[in-house]
């Protein structure tokens, strides 16, 4: 079945001179690393199509990959094919005129909860959708040209949304893909430097959230980056999000949810879990992801508080009906 919609949508981008690719809002690695990496495959096979990445928002921790921000007009959609990669829903899509193309193409590796698109290429197990971006290309490697500039998009998303390959979604077909971009000699070091190193003022932020993180009576860990704390350490809302890291290796902890306030009064959560799945629960509060790693959106602060108590309860179920965790 995958191989039939690689070949639909091969086709589609080999007939339609004009392609409009998106993402998902606030984007991650894998969301600026599969919208620009397939860009970069298109324009470098077909030179003279024209190739547009268009988005509403940006990442500035991203930003060394300098991705293809382009502005269209209206009229051009008319005519043209639209892909929306790592994107679960339209809701999502950093685009709000992406219903304006006359076929839209979706490619992404969460649960397909909510079907939109003319055609849905969606693989759940994969670990990014850059893998999937690369297995596209693995597939038609025959007819597609790959240069280092596409090669450099997809590692970084294959490397962020797979914790650096080490997540359970990691397949030996993963680290072969992976190895093709090695190939094209990108430059690693360049690209961990971006994505792993901080400036010394972030620890101390760091060293605040382990005194400010909380641990339930059956192992969930949790803390609440609020506006305060956000101002106080002058951080982003992305740096802010990244707090649910410092609780990835608490043994007897096989949950973790950070909460972020959000500048529109929302609270951001994300949510994290080892051997059991957690993406129930995000569903349950309007939010989704994968198994392990999701996400949701609380309206106000009174939520905290039922959402801690409901993760408890299903670390409570694992632990009495499962052996092996840690």
């Amino acid at each position: 079945m995958s191989l039939q919609l690689k070949q639909q949508i091969f086709e589609e981008i080999e007939q339609n001179d004009t392609i409009v690719i998106s993402r998902h809002k606030r984007p991650d690695g894998d969301a600026i690393g599969s919208s620009n990496g397939l860009a970069e495959l298109i324009k470098a096979t077909w030179p003279h199509k024209k190739v547009y990445v268009v988005n509403e928002d940006t990442s500035d921790y991203l930003a060394f990959l300098n991705a293809n921000h382009d502005e269209i007009a209206d009229d051009v959609y008319q005519n043209a094919l639209a892909i929306v990669t790592d994107t679960a829903n339209m809701d999502r899509i950093s685009n709000s005129k992406i219903r304006l193309a006359k076929k839209l193409v979706k490619i992404d590796h969460h649960i397909d909860i909510s079907h939109y698109g003319d055609i849905s290429w969606v693989e759940s197990w994969r670990s990014s959708t850059c893998e999937m971006i690369a297995d596209f290309y693995n597939t038609f490697k025959d007819r597609l040209v790959l240069n280092q500039r596409a090669a450099t998009f997809i590692y970084t998303g294959m490397v962020t949304d797979s914790g650096r390959f080490r997540y359970e979604t990691v397949t030996g077909e993963t680290l072969r893909l992976a190895s093709m971009f090695l190939d094209q000699k990108i430059n690693t070091d360049y690209i961990f430097a971006n994505l792993y190193l901080v400036d010394f003022d972030y620890y101390k932020f760091q060293a605040h959230l382990y005194k400010k993180m909380k641990i339930t009576e059956h192992g969930v860990a949790y803390l609440h980056v609020d506006k305060a704390m956000k101002e106080k350490f002058g951080l982003t809302n992305e740096q802010a999000s990244e707090a649910v890291s410092a609780m990835n290796s608490i043994k007897g902890c096989i949950a973790w949810i950070a909460f972020i306030d959000s500048d529109d009064g929302t609270i951001r959560v994300r949510l994290r879990s080892r051997f059991m799945y957690i993406n129930e629960l995000a569903e349950k509060y309007g939010g989704g992801g994968h198994e392990c790693t999701c996400g949701a959106t609380l309206t106000s602060k009174s939520q905290i508080k039922k959402l801690v108590a409901d993760a408890d309860a299903m670390v409570k179920n694992y632990k009495e009906t499962h052996e092996g965790w840690l």
